[in-house]
């Protein structure tokens, strides 16, 4: 009996210690609890949070300083999600994130006449 609640017990421990954490909605705790996040990070990741919920992760990967697609890939594989989503790592979102960001700054410089 005492073996069946040990071992039902590691199995909660195991669930719980690879739960998803959502970028945009776990504390300054729960993304600590995350590999590869330290507290330096999970303090980039609420002040970005501030200017808005992170749409996606090219989104989050442009918002948070030291994240780029390895490093996405890496705190995906321990639970980090945007949105519920993992990190798909494909090329062509962090490119579709790069061309994003140079679109808007054009449509905010007025034409020269």
């Amino acid at each position: 009996m005492l073996k069946k609640i040990l071992a039902v017990m590691a199995m909660l421990f195991a669930a719980v210690s690879f739960a998803a954490v959502d970028a945009n909605k776990g504390t300054a705790a729960d993304l600590d609890g995350i590999k590869g996040v330290g507290p330096a990070m999970s303090k980039r990741i609420l002040d970005a949070r501030k200017e808005g919920e992170f749409k996606d992760w090219p989104d989050f990967m442009q918002r948070v300083k030291g994240v780029k697609e390895k490093k996405a890939g890496k705190l995906s594989a321990e639970g980090l999600t945007v949105n519920g989503k993992a990190f798909g790592g494909t090329a062509g979102e962090a490119v579709a994130a790069k061309a994003e960001k140079p679109a808007k700054a054009a449509a905010a410089k007025p034409a020269k006449p």
